[in-house]
């Protein structure tokens, strides 16, 4: 079984990061749309509000024809908007930042927020219905990339316990991103942080539980955003207004449907996870508040996300909110 899960899980990251996926089952692409490629950090149903706008044609309706790359951890998502490889960006912001502290002159400008907390869980060898992060003391964990959002929000949470990620436990930041749960079924680690689904495959394989949401204690955080080049804001205003229409109609939908309902729509992006489980997922994250109500990315919500990266001493000087983001193009969405 856990030769099984490992090419499972395997298949799911390797498929999703090499093909590209155009939203409604469309075989043609109509003249009269824009063509958009949005490359997104990971293909993960904590993104469900950006499928359901795929999948219910919420972006042919507003002109736009979106082709959606995984870029397979924000560094490379940065690197394909940056190149011109891509034309939005959607990852954790701190890659925005990263990039304006470099000095790039065309750097990245985040213009909508998706997701308010962090969308990954610990997972551990047994259930531990009374878990304190206190437990990691002494333990091996497989962590993530440095400087990455999944890494630092993990940290954040240590600091806040008392516990330092240094000294007090060990991290192992070695294996790819999207490979840590195959590669926990033949580890010896104690714990794995992961993202859905690979949290519940786990689970569902009788491998790991599910022991804490880093969503949850770590509170709101500003997690991941859609982002563009200066250069292409400034061209092409029109478009980033539109892009930002559907994921608002994403989010409206998300908000205002069951977990089943979402599941149903959001099933042909996920075609390796039956309905059910999809469901169960969602439901997850809805509980815990994921979701925005809109995509305007507030001034304290940067803020708090640049205390975050001053903590894991990735963040040298502090950078200006009103450079890296606007609101103008939420604002309007949500209206």
């Amino acid at each position: 079984m856990r030769k099984v899960l490992h090419f499972f899980l395997t298949a799911i990251f390797t498929g999703a990061a090499i093909v590209s996926l155009t939203g409604c089952g469309s075989k043609g692409k109509p003249s009269d749309l824009t063509p958009v490629t949005l490359n997104e950090v990971a293909h993960s149903i904590f993104y469900a509000p950006q499928y359901a706008a795929l999948e219910l044609g919420y972006f042919k309706d507003e002109g736009i024809d979106l082709t959606l790359v995984n870029g397979a951890g924000a560094d490379k998502v940065m690197t394909a908007l940056i190149s011109g490889d891509a034309d939005i960006g959607f990852m954790g912001s701190e890659a925005s930042i990263y990039t304006y502290a470099n000095g790039s002159d065309d750097y990245a400008v985040n213009f909508a927020q998706l997701t308010q907390r962090a969308g990954n869980f610990l997972v551990g060898r047994s259930s531990q219905p009374s878990f304190k992060w206190t437990d990691l003391k002494g333990k091996k964990v497989l962590g993530g990339r440095a400087g990455g959002m999944p890494q630092m929000v993990f940290e954040y949470i240590l600091k806040k316990n008392g516990i330092d990620p240094a000294t007090d436990l060990a991290i192992d930041q070695s294996i790819q991103f999207g490979l840590t749960a195959a590669a926990f079924t033949s580890n010896d680690a104690d714990y794995t942080v992961e993202f859905e689904p690979f949290a519940t495959g786990l689970e569902k394989e009788g491998s790991g539980f599910v022991v804490a949401s880093l969503g949850v204690d770590s509170g709101y955080v500003p997690y991941t955003a859609y982002s563009v080049k200066k250069s292409y804001l400034k061209k092409n205003p029109e478009t980033v207004q539109k892009f930002t229409n559907a994921i608002q109609k994403g989010m409206e939908f998300v908000n205002t449907h069951s977990s089943d309902e979402i599941a149903k729509v959001i099933q042909p992006q996920f075609k390796e996870t039956d309905v059910k489980t999809i469901a169960a997922i969602v439901d997850r994250y809805k509980s815990q508040d994921s979701w925005k109500k809109d995509t305007v990315f507030e001034k304290d919500s940067f803020e708090l996300l640049e205390n975050i990266l001053e903590e894991a001493g990735q963040l040298k000087e502090r950078v200006p909110y009103e450079e890296l983001v606007t609101t103008e193009f939420s604002e309007k969405a949500a209206k």
